[in-house]
This record gives C-alpha cells, sequence and structure tokens, in this order.
C-alpha cells in the first residue's frame, strides 16, 4: 500500500499568467503558497479475487475491469500515461471540496502521479511530478487550466514561480523570517462560499482571448513583483492586503465569469467589516473567499459572514509526499529511468520526448 498527501494552494498575484497561451509569449509568474489543507491519495494493489480489475473511490465508486473504461478523465489518463496494467484499488479523500478554487484538481493529479510511481518503486523528482501532471491535465484530459496549481502542489511552500517561453519554470523560494511569515499569516482569513463551479468554464471566458486582455494582464503580472518587494521590504503588511484588493479589481475585469452578485456582496460586507483586500481563489465563480484582514477585525469580519463557513489554516512547506509505502523506492532522474518522458516544447506546442 502507498498512501500520499498532497496540499491545496492559495495564490495571491499572477493568476492568468500561468496559461501557455500567455507566458509563450509574454512574462508569465504567480506568487502563491500552499497551505496546511490536504489531497489524501491511497493505492493498493488489487488482489485477483474479483469480478473487477480496478476500483477508484472518490465521490463515486467505480469498478472496471479495464482501464478505458474509468470515468474518472485524470485516473484514466494516468494509467494510461504510465501504461500500468494492473489490478489497483484508489481512494481519495480531501480536506477541502472539489471545484472550490483551491487548485483541488491538481492537487489530485499531482497526489495521484506521486502515488503511481510509489507503488511501482519510484521516486521522481518535484520538476517531473509538476511537468507531467501539466500534461497530463492540459494535453490529455485537455482541460483549460493554467501552469500555477501542479507546481504549487507539488513543491510546497511561499515560491515566486516563473513561466518561460519555452514552457519551462523556475520555482524560487521566498525566504523571509519566521516574524514576517506569521505576520502575513495572521492577517489571512478563508470562507467557503459553497459555491461550486467547474474552474475550466470559468477560464475559458478569458483564455480563448487572452491577447486581448494585455493590458490587465501585465498589470496584474506587475504586481507580483509589488507583491515580492512588500513582503521583503520593510513596508506595512497592510500594503500587501491593498494590492490584494488592486489585484482582485483587475481579475474582475477579464470576465464577467470571474465573480457575481453573491460574490460581490460577500466581499463588499467583509470590506465594510475591517478587510482591506481579498479575492475570491482560483479562476474565480465561487469556492473560496481569502480576505486580507487585521487581526483585530478578525471577528467583526466572523460575525458579518456568519453565514460562510470560516476555515482556520497554517501556511504548508512540504509539497506532495509519500507519508506511508509498503514498497522501497528509488530514485530516478528526470525521464531518464524506465525511458520516461519529460515535457518540452516546440514551437509552441507541448510534445512528450522519451530520452
Amino acid at each position: 500500500m502507498v498512501i500520499s498527501r498532497t496540499p491545496y494552494r492559495i495564490s495571491f498575484f499572477g493568476g492568468g499568467t500561468d496559461f501557455p497561451g500567455w507566458f509563450m509569449n509574454h512574462p508569465g509568474s504567480v506568487l502563491s503558497t500552499s497551505i496546511d489543507k490536504y489531497c489524501y491519495i491511497s493505492l493498493r494493489d488489487l488482489p485477483p479475487f474479483f469480478e473487477h480489475k480496478i476500483r477508484v473511490v472518490y465521490s463515486r465508486i467505480e469498478t472496471c475491469r479495464h482501464v478505458n473504461e474509468i470515468q474518472h478523465p485524470v485516473v484514466r489518463n494516468a494509467l494510461e500515461f504510465l501504461k500500468l496494467d494492473r489490478g489497483l484499488e484508489i481512494h481519495h479523500d480531501g480536506d477541502l471540496p472539489a471545484r472550490s478554487g483551491m487548485g483541488s484538481s491538481s492537487s489530485f493529479t499531482v497526489g495521484l502521479l506521486n502515488a503511481l510511481y510509489a507503488i511501482c518503486g519510484n521516486e521522481i523528482s518535484r520538476k517531473q511530478l509538476a511537468s507531467e501532471s501539466i500534461y497530463i491535465e492540459q494535453d490529455l484530459v485537455k482541460d483549460v487550466v493554467g501552469c500555477q496549481d501542479q507546481i504549487a502542489a507539488a513543491y510546497g511552500g511561499l515560491n515566486h514561480i516563473e513561466f518561460k517561453k519555452n514552457g519551462d519554470f523556475n520555482v524560487n523560494p521566498v525566504h523571509l523570517s519566521e516574524r514576517r511569515v506569521e505576520e502575513l499569516r495572521s492577517h489571512l482569513m478563508l470562507f467557503y462560499t459553497g459555491i461550486q463551479r467547474n474552474s475550466s468554464e470559468v477560464a475559458k471566458t478569458y483564455v480563448e482571448h487572452i491577447e486581448q486582455k494585455q493590458i490587465v494582464l501585465k498589470k496584474m503580472h506587475q504586481m507580483v513583483h509589488d507583491g515580492l518587494d512588500i513582503l521583503k521590504g520593510n513596508s506595512d503588511i497592510k500594503e500587501f492586503g491593498k494590492l490584494m484588493h488592486d489585484a482582485w479589481m483587475a481579475k474582475r475585469s477579464l470576465s464577467a465569469e470571474v465573480s457575481n452578485i453573491t460574490l460581490d456582496d460577500y466581499y463588499r460586507r467583509a470590506i465594510s467589516t475591517g478587510a482591506i483586500g481579498g479575492k475570491i481563489t482560483g479562476a474565480g465563480g465561487g469556492g473560496f473567499l481569502l480576505l486580507f484582514v487585521l487581526p483585530k477585525h478578525q471577528a467583526k469580519v466572523i460575525n458579518e459572514l456568519s453565514d460562510l463557513v470560516h476555515i482556520p489554516f497554517q501556511f504548508d512547506t512540504s509539497g506532495s509526499t509519500i507519508l506511508y509505502s509498503e514498497i522501497p523506492c528509488k530514485k530516478i532522474n528526470d525521464g531518464i529511468s524506465q525511458g520516461m518522458p519529460m515535457l518540452n516544447v516546440i514551437n509552441g506546442s507541448r510534445v512528450i520526448n522519451a530520452r
């Protein structure tokens, strides 16, 4: 048996510039952190005594004889990608609900891929884990998703992630004093709105015409650097909250689907009771409301938003981790061992090259 644990994330600035349609032509980067809310994947080899060969347990229960019968698109494509044809039982559990803007879909992909490698006796690098998860979601499942969630889930921590025109990426950990990290965390509040939505559908509304959003996206990209300057400098931490407000106003202008009357009302009520800034996490349209609030005003905000679920959290630094494995794992190099592929970009199109 193998059990993986993979964190969810919150993104502060730069969301939207992590789509290949943008960063292959313009600078793209995000500032994000993983948090101590996790996706758990448990795998075990299924004994050959059952009528089914594969059992997948998530919000549904699937029992299948062949991989191509699996309805869950990520599970089916991940098994086909790794050419795994063996009896498996796969269980998913999550600390937060799906379709909520916390990168849950990508945490699932990263955690599943990590566990599948582990049950085969292999340990891969965080770079390959993120890259192959991006490939599965974007090229095999064909979801309209960016690249930041898979990287945040694989690496963990507070990071400045830069996207290159050739499809590669750099993960730059943001090194702050413990006092500054706690100062940031203590000003953040997370509320669940109860509104679930398909982030891919929301993203489509602005990604399909992304070149027409140049002014806004360039502004949002600059906010990544502004946010880093605030955190690393001596500025009052309140400036970070004000920048979050500006970023949310910019994000809302990308598409009418990013927010709605209900979400705008939640945000207005939070601001009126002491929040300095905030955003709807992920692509928007529902999910979680992330707020920047001075500690002295947080009780008032909780009271005002009493119809929402308040989720206290800490930052995570672990990334996707194998918590338990009965199988000794050996490290493999990126894409070299067993002929496993690595992501490359040629003329703007991602391809798999077995090296």
